[in-house]
């Protein structure tokens, strides 16, 4: 016997009442308004740095004088920019190879990723599989502690200890080689411990998300914690972990202060770890602070930068979801 009554004038059935669709819809235009503010807002980013590097490219002349005096104008071409391996825009004789601020972002972001890799990885695996409910507890708050400190306070940290207390004496000591106020390694360490944090604790909660049920039926089988921890957790939770890689990287391309105060701004290609370079970032902070007039080719020459740094990040992005989409796993 059915016990299903009306419910009533002005109210729809499974909808509450007339005020509460209205006040739904109003929250529904609310938070769609909210994402198109966000949406708009990337694309404005896209089309300022589009707009500027196109003019760079396109629109810009450099004036430059030849032995008889006599100055002549010509464009900037892409076989230049992309190719060249000589990068000083503002230099009275200017050159405009991104290469060398290219290879000191990609230096800084994988030696950054050897160190933040193995020891956020090990650290989440602690945390998840190891640790007791007391020291995780303690440790986790005091991982997103060093996430929360800033970037600037790194850059700090590496002049003051990384390069003149660790990175100069076995510099020295090993290859006798004099360590200046600047070096890579000393951008690649600090950008290293500045996303442990975050390949840590990505990595932890998405081990965390593993079934009980996966851990408890290899220990049936005779494994051991080891075992399970790797052959086990660590596949189930390869997706995260893989997005906690890539958001890593992603910070290190993009880090701006910390990599511009340990690394330098000396802009070339060396082999020579202990040696001053200088990143894309680094470029833009040191030309943001300089008297560069809006439309010249040194202001315009930041937004050619920021568009290549912006197509790195979003290729980054694009490639943590690939791996997500490829590797996630969906338990019931």
């Amino acid at each position: 016997m059915s016990t299903e009554t009306d419910p009533g004038p002005g109210i729809t059935k499974g909808s509450g009442t007339q005020a509460d669709q209205i006040e739904n819809r109003r929250a529904r235009r609310v938070l769609f308004g909210c994402a198109v503010i966000t949406v708009l807002t990337t694309l404005a980013i896209f089309f300022v740095l589009f707009d500027n590097a196109a003019s760079y490219f396109w629109s810009s002349r450099i004036t430059e004088a030849i032995f008889l005096g006599e100055p002549f104008e010509r464009e900037i071409t892409f076989t230049e920019f992309f190719t060249g391996t000589r990068w000083a825009p503002e230099h009275a004789t200017p050159a405009h190879g991104i290469l060398p601020v290219a290879f000191g972002t990609l230096a800084i972001t994988v030696g950054a990723a050897f160190v933040s890799i193995p020891i956020g990885t090990a650290t989440a695996l602690y945390i998840s599989e190891y640790a007791s409910k007391s020291v995780r507890s303690k440790l986790k708050p005091t991982l997103e502690v060093l996430a929360g400190i800033p970037t600037i306070v790194y850059g700090y940290f590496a002049i003051a200890f990384i390069n003149p207390v660790v990175v100069g004496p076995i510099a020295d000591a090993l290859f006798g080689i004099n360590v200046g106020r600047y070096s890579m390694v000393s951008g690649m360490l600090v950008v290293g411990i500045m996303t442990i944090p975050m390949v840590s604790s990505i990595s932890e909660d998405a081990m965390q998300a593993v079934p009980d049920e996966l851990r408890n039926g290899a220990y049936a089988l005779g494994a051991t914690k080891y075992d399970v921890s790797l052959s086990v957790v660590v596949p189930a939770a390869i997706s995260g972990i893989f997005a906690s890689y890539i958001l890593a990287v992603s910070r290190a391309i993009g880090e701006t202060m910390a990599v511009t105060l340990a690394a330098g701004f000396n802009a070339n290609i060396t082999a020579n770890p202990f040696s001053e370079i200088m990143t894309m970032t680094a470029y833009m902070v040191s030309m943001a602070r300089g008297t560069s007039a809006v439309g010249t080719v040194e202001y315009q020459s930041l937004f050619a930068v920021g568009l290549v740094l912006f197509v790195m990040t979003l290729s980054m992005n694009l490639l943590n979801d690939h791996l997500k989409r490829r590797f996630q796993e969906e338990y019931q």
